[in-house]
């Protein structure tokens, strides 16, 4: 399953993000996964996100695109 989040915060020496999904005031990923293609720099907070859930298993959740609002 694929969904649209908005980059609540993120770590660069982890590699970890926080994300809520779009639409959702309840629905908040942490400490998920950002693919390594994309640069530290493009994660800036309030960036959207797309965020790959296999399976719809929140813990194998990764942030695998990364565009501005």
């Amino acid at each position: 399953m694929l969904e649209i989040g908005v980059l609540k915060n993120f770590d660069n020496g982890t590699y970890k993000a926080g994300v809520q999904l779009a639409g959702s005031l309840t629905t908040y990923f942490d400490d998920i996964s950002v693919a390594k293609n994309i640069p530290a720099a493009a994660m800036v907070v309030g960036n959207y996100v797309i965020v790959a859930i296999p399976g719809g298993n929140p813990r194998d959740t990764v942030v695998i695109a990364v565009f501005t609002p």
